[in-house]
Formats: C-alpha cells, sequence, structure tokens
C-alpha cells in the first residue's frame, strides 16, 4: 500500500503577500523589474528630504564634471550638470516629480474613466449613448496637441500637467471598462442577481466591477509609463514642471546643448526614464498573467520548479 500524505485540515492557506510572491518569483524579469520600481518610489519618497540641498547646491569648479570621478564624491559619481550640481542627487530628487505626476494622471484618469464606464455601460439610456460620445470627443484631438495647447494657455506646474494628462487618459478607461461591463451585464450570475431584488449599484459594486478590475489594473501598469514619457515630452519642450523644479524630462531637455561634450547630462535621465517604463511594462505583463485564472498556472508551474 501507497501511503499518502494531505494536510491538516486546520493548516492555514497560504498568505495573499506571500502567493503573489511566489508567483513574481516565477517570472525573473517581472521580479526584478519590481525590486527596481520599489528603489525608484523609495528614491521619489525619501529622496527630497535628504538630497534636496545637495542637489539645488552649486559647484562652478565641478560644471560638466564626467561621470566615474570617485575624487569628488560619492554624489558626483554620475557627473556634474552644466552649474557643478551633482546628476545623481538630482535624479533621486527629480523622481519625485516625474512619479507624482504620473501617478496622479494615472490615478485621476483610472477613477473618472472607469466610473464613467460603468455607468455607460450598465445604463441602457440615453445616458449610456451619451457618456461614450465625450471620449469621441477627447480622443478626436491628439493627446500630446491637446495637453501642449492647454499648458501654453495655463501656468506650467505639477498640478495643471496631472490635470491635463489625467483628461487625455479617460477614454481609455471609460472604453475599456465600458466594453467589459456591456458583456457582463449580459451573464447569468448579474441577471441572477437582479431577479433576486439586487440594485443596480450592489451589482456594479459586487459582481460587476470585481470582474473587471484585473482588467483596469493592468490597464493603469501600462498607462502609467504612457503618462511618464508625455510629462518628460511636455517638460522636454520646456512646457512642463519649470526650474527650480526638477523632472528627469526637464533634465533631459536642459542637457541638450551639451550632448557633443557632455553627454552624460542628458543620458543618466534618459536612461531613468527607459528603465522605469521596461520595468512597468514587464510588471504589467506579469499582472496580466497572474490575475487572469485561465494562465495563473503558467506562473505556479513555474515556481514549483525552484521549490
Amino acid at each position: 500500500m501507497t501511503e499518502t500524505h494531505t494536510l491538516p485540515k486546520d493548516a492555514p492557506e497560504p498568505g495573499f503577500f506571500k502567493q503573489s510572491l511566489k508567483l513574481l518569483w516565477a517570472d525573473k524579469p517581472a521580479f526584478f523589474a519590481a525590486l527596481f520600481l520599489i528603489v525608484v518610489v523609495v528614491c521619489a519618497l525619501v529622496g527630497p528630504h535628504l538630497l534636496d540641498a545637495v542637489a539645488t547646491k552649486q559647484n562652478l569648479r565641478g560644471r560638466n564634471a564626467p561621470p566615474f570621478d570617485w575624487s569628488q564624491g560619492l554624489m558626483m559619481i554620475l557627473g556634474g550638470d552644466q552649474l557643478g550640481r551633482p546628476l545623481l542627487a538630482r535624479l533621486i530628487v527629480a523622481a519625485s516629480n516625474t512619479l507624482a505626476v504620473a501617478a496622479g494622471a494615472v490615478l485621476a484618469s483610472a477613477l473618472i474613466g472607469t466610473t464613467l464606464g460603468l455607468i455607460a455601460g450598465y445604463s441602457r439610456g440615453r445616458l449610456g449613448e451619451a457618456i461614450p460620445r465625450l471620449a469621441d470627443v477627447i480622443m478626436s484631438f491628439p493627446s500630446l496637441l491637446l495637453a501642449v495647447i492647454v499648458l501654453y494657455m495655463l501656468e506650467p506646474s505639477v498640478t495643471n500637467l496631472i490635470l491635463v494628462l489625467a483628461i487625455t487618459r479617460i477614454p481609455v478607461y471609460l472604453r475599456t471598462t465600458r466594453a467589459e461591463v456591456l458583456e457582463m451585464r449580459e451573464r447569468m450570475f448579474v441577471q441572477a442577481a437582479q431577479v433576486m431584488g439586487a440594485s443596480s449599484g450592489r451589482i456594479i459594486a459586487r459582481h460587476i466591477m470585481p470582474m473587471i478590475l484585473p482588467t483596469i489594473l493592468t490597464i493603469a501598469t501600462l498607462d502609467f509609463s504612457f503618462v511618464m514619457l508625455a510629462e518628460s515630452s511636455l517638460s522636454f519642450l520646456g512646457i512642463g514642471i519649470q526650474p527650480p523644479e526638477i523632472t528627469w524630462g526637464l533634465m533631459v531637455s536642459q542637457g541638450r546643448p551639451y550632448l557633443t561634450n557632455a553627454w552624460w547630462l542628458s543620458f543618466w535621465p534618459g536612461l531613468a526614464i527607459i528603465l522605469t517604463t521596461l520595468s512597468l511594462n514587464l510588471l504589467s505583463n506579469w499582472l496580466r498573467v497572474a490575475l487572469d485564472p485561465t494562465q495563473r498556472w503558467r506562473l505556479e508551474m513555474g515556481g514549483k520548479k525552484h521549490v
């Protein structure tokens, strides 16, 4: 007779955090992308409080100082800018504004767009037909061109930048949510809830929203990198955040005149933008698989190989 081993009935199931960590470890590129993003977020939260004075201190003797010169200290390891300010400190401080604009725009557009999409998808009256027209109006203008026009008329600031970028991204969430809800509302579990007398708000909150949340989270992760690139483009054009505030895009713009003799002024902030957007894309791909019950087994099987 073969002896079978079973877990005790009272054995606790793996926690959500532990299970998510196992799934993340099964996808090595996504795992290291998540580590990099954690470092960036920590720098954005802590950097301005610790290095703000260092990042703004001018040292004309260190103008356009080359990178990897240990004689000038750790902060100058990536070189100095046109005013002798350490690029490493400025990169860390600039991460705060860069991520604040991207996170604010994504959060605002996701909340507004998803709410409007839920109403438009579940409503069968004129409201359900009128709301999608709002998305059509916004999408009739190129998003970057619309941001340029609005920011040219308004004062460039973090708040205005978040507002403009959020408006341009609302149609993405509105149309995606509406399409998902239109399909969900015809399913049997929704119709059963209606027969049981559940209100529209309860059906949306308890039955429909949990089903579409993975899709919204995946889109938001991808949209984060798009918004960050849009902010960098606007700062590069000179209509984004203005000095003395700094972002990675503004640092690239400020280093443009020195590309021939001090390439590192634009290279390091440009590399930070590339690595952050790449990490977000890798994490988005992992999130799409991890939240899909039909594909999650790929990560679970990959994780068991390393046990």
